[in-house]
């Protein structure tokens, strides 16, 4: 099934906007590639109009790149065109301020009785039983405590 054909007609104020940054060369890379796929691509009056493949070998890109890049502008506008995506895996904090400084006080303090010392698992397990979280792991308490200067109880800092 082939794919759908996106046609890409710029208007002289786009044309305009993306010739700017190409000539002069200040922007990041892939906005500069993406702005002069966007003028290789224009089927309107003032633009050359080439297909995907011919854009691709002119510009050193793939031809996938070509096709999103119109898909893009068709479907959501230039800026979007322009700009690369959204990372979509982004690792938000799990530990506010508070919540930080209530595991450094714990990892801090006197371990669970019949325990030496703390471990990962017994202060995210404490974490939780204490309700200061819903849920967090240990390899998050671990990362947690590595930004700071906590030694979890041990005897010496060196």
């Amino acid at each position: 099934m082939p794919l759908p054909k996106y046609i890409v007609r710029l208007t002289d104020e786009e044309r305009t906007q993306l010739e700017d940054p190409s000539r002069t060369g200040k922007r990041a890379a892939s906005m500069l590639i993406h702005a002069r796929i966007l003028l290789k691509a224009d089927a309107g009056a003032s633009g050359p109009g080439w297909d995907d493949g011919r854009i691709a070998a002119a510009l050193d890109c793939g031809d996938s790149t070509v096709y999103r890049v119109r898909q893009a502008f068709v479907e959501r506008g230039l800026e979007a065109a322009l700009s690369r995506k959204t990372p979509t895996g982004r690792q938000y904090r799990k530990l506010d301020g508070a919540q930080e400084a209530r595991l450094i006080a714990l990892a801090g303090g006197a371990p669970p009785e019949g325990r030496r010392r703390w471990t990962m698992r017994l202060l995210a397990d404490r974490l939780v039983a204490l309700e200061v979280v819903d849920a967090i792991g240990p390899e998050c308490v671990r990362t947690t405590l590595k930004k700071t200067r906590s030694s979890r109880g041990c005897g010496s800092n060196g």
